[in-house]
C-alpha cells in the first residue's frame, strides 16, 4: 500500500483535471482517475453497479463516509469500488456535484444541507441551470461553532453579543467593516452566523461584511486580522484556539439544540439509474453512523480520521466534541453530552422534511431562494428511501413516528419554526433581506 505524502498529493492533484485525492474500495491510495463503472448482473437486491465517487471535506462530520469505507460497510453491501474524493472547499464539492462522476466530478457527497437545494434550484451551479439532487440521510446533528477574534473576546459571552453592536457601529463610523467568514454562501455555517448576528440586533447585510472562504483560509485570515468572526467545524475550531488566534463563543447546538447539519446527498440522475446501489450506499452509511455514535468506538474513530490520508487533526478537539466537552472563551467550560456531535442517536440520521423547510426559509430570508422553492422539499428530500434502507438493515424501530416533522423547533432567542407555516416564521423576523 502506497501512502502519498501531502506534497506529492498536491503535485499529483495538480497533474489531473480535478484537485482531489482518491481512495479505492480495496484500501489502496492512488492519484485520481475517472472511475470505470463495474456493471453487475442484477440478482434480487444486489446493486446494479459497485462503483460510486463521493466527495468530502476533512472535517469531523465526514466521519460516516470515512468509517463506511474504512470499516468495510460499503463492501458489505456490495459497493466494493466506492471512491472517496477529498476536497478543500465546499465550492469544489459544489462544482464536482454539478459535473457528476461520469465527467470527472462526483456522484454524491458530504455537504451542508442547503447545498442540494441551492443546486436543485439552479442558484449556485456554474451554468445557473438546476442540478437535481437528492438528500438520502442527515450525516450529523450539532457540531460547528462560532469563533471570535481575540481582540473582541470580551465583547461576547456565549451567544450573547449585544456588546458587539456598539463596536461594529464605531468601526463603520471610521470606514471599517466588521468582517465575517463562512465556508459556503447559503450553507449551514452561513445561516448559523447570520442567525446569531440578527438575534443580537446586528444586520448581516448592512452592518458587517460576510466573505466565503475555505476553512483553512479562514484560519489564515483570522491570524492576519482580516476576519473578525467565523463559523467553522472541528478541527478548525480547535486550530483557531490552539494557535491563540480566536476564541470559540458557543457551539451551534446552543443556538438550536440538536440542529441538522451535513447531509449525504447524491445526484438525482444517479439515484434514478441505480436504485439498488443507492439503497446499498445508504445502508452502509447508516451502519457507519451507528458505529460512530458508540462510546466504545470514540478513540478508534478519532485515530482513523486524524491519521493519513484524512488528517482531520485538532489535538484533543475531535475527542472533546465526540464526548460533549466544551472549552469556550472567557473560561466557559462544561460537559454536555446533549450538545455533542451526533451521527445516529435521537433520529440524527433521519432527514426530516421540516428541517429542510427551515433551511429554505432562512435562504429566503437572506434572498438566496424564493418561497416557491419550498416546493423542492418533496423532490430533494428522500426520507422515503431512508425508511426503506432502515427496514432493510432491521432498524424499523428507529423510523420516526412522524416522518415529516420533528415538531415545532425553538431557537435560542425564543423564536419558533413550524414547518406547516413557513410564512408565519418569515413574518416574525425583524432583520431580513426580504
Amino acid at each position: 500500500m502506497q501512502i502519498v505524502s501531502r506534497r506529492k498529493f498536491i503535485l499529483t492533484a495538480g497533474a489531473t483535471s480535478v484537485s482531489s485525492f482518491l481512495f479505492h474500495g480495496c484500501g489502496t491510495k492512488s492519484p485520481i482517475n475517472t472511475p470505470s463503472p463495474t456493471l453487475l448482473k442484477a440478482t434480487g437486491n444486489s446493486p446494479e453497479i459497485n462503483t460510486a465517487t463521493l466527495g468530502f471535506i476533512a472535517s469531523l462530520d465526514c466521519a460516516p463516509l470515512v468509517i463506511a469505507f474504512e470499516k468495510g460497510f460499503f463492501a458489505k453491501h456490495g459497493m466494493t469500488n466506492v471512491r472517496l474524493q477529498q476536497q478543500d472547499s465546499w465550492s469544489i464539492i459544489r462544482d464536482d456535484l454539478e459535473l457528476g462522476g461520469e465527467k470527472g466530478g462526483v456522484d454524491g457527497a458530504h455537504a451542508p444541507t442547503p447545498i442540494p437545494y441551492l443546486l436543485s434550484a439552479g442558484k449556485i451551479s456554474k451554468g445557473k441551470a438546476p442540478v437535481p439532487m437528492g438528500i438520502l440521510a442527515r450525516l450529523n446533528t450539532n457540531g460547528p461553532g462560532i469563533c471570535l477574534a481575540k481582540d473582541y473576546q470580551t465583547l461576547s459571552s456565549g451567544l450573547n453579543a449585544q456588546l458587539l453592536q456598539p463596536r461594529i457601529t464605531e468601526m463603520r463610523g471610521t470606514g471599517k467593516k466588521f468582517n465575517c467568514a463562512v465556508t459556503a454562501l447559503g450553507g449551514t455555517h452561513d445561516l448559523w452566523l447570520r442567525y446569531w448576528l440578527a438575534a443580537n440586533g446586528i444586520n448581516p447585510i448592512s452592518d458587517v461584511s460576510i466573505m466565503v472562504l475555505p476553512s483553512q483560509q479562514i484560519i489564515t485570515a483570522m491570524k492576519d486580522k482580516t476576519v473578525d468572526v467565523c463559523c467553522v467545524d472541528e478541527p478548525f475550531l480547535t486550530q483557531l484556539m490552539s494557535q491563540d488566534i480566536g476564541s470559540t463563543l458557543a457551539t451551534t447546538g446552543e443556538l438550536w439544540k440538536n440542529h441538522p447539519e451535513k447531509a449525504f446527498t447524491m445526484r438525482s440522475d444517479w439515484i434514478n439509474r441505480h436504485p439498488r446501489a443507492t439503497k446499498s450506499l445508504m445502508m452502509a452509511v447508516m451502519e457507519a453512523q451507528m458505529w460512530c455514535d458508540k462510546t466504545e468506538n470514540q478513540l478508534e474513530l478519532e485515530k482513523i480520521i486524524t491519521s493519513a490520508p484524512y488528517r482531520v487533526t485538532s489535538g484533543e478537539g475531535i475527542l472533546h466534541q465526540l464526548q460533549g466537552q466544551f472549552n469556550f472563551a472567557n473560561n466557559r467550560s462544561f460537559k454536555n453530552e446533549e450538545l455533542r456531535i451526533k451521527f445516529w442517536e435521537g433520529f440524527s440520521s433521519f432527514p426530516f422534511k421540516s428541517h429542510d423547510s427551515w433551511f429554505i426559509a432562512e435562504n429566503i430570508r437572506w434572498g438566496n431562494l424564493v418561497e416557491a422553492d419550498l416546493e423542492l422539499v418533496d423532490q430533494v428530500n428522500r426520507s422515503d428511501l431512508w425508511i426503506e434502507a432502515a427496514k432493510a438493515i432491521g432498524e424499523e424501530r428507529l423510523i420516526p413516528p412522524d416522518p415529516l416533522s420533528r415538531g415545532v423547533e425553538t431557537f435560542f432567542d425564543g423564536l419558533n419554526f413550524d414547518s406547516t407555516n413557513p410564512s408565519d416564521y418569515l413574518n416574525q423576523l425583524v432583520i431580513k433581506k426580504v
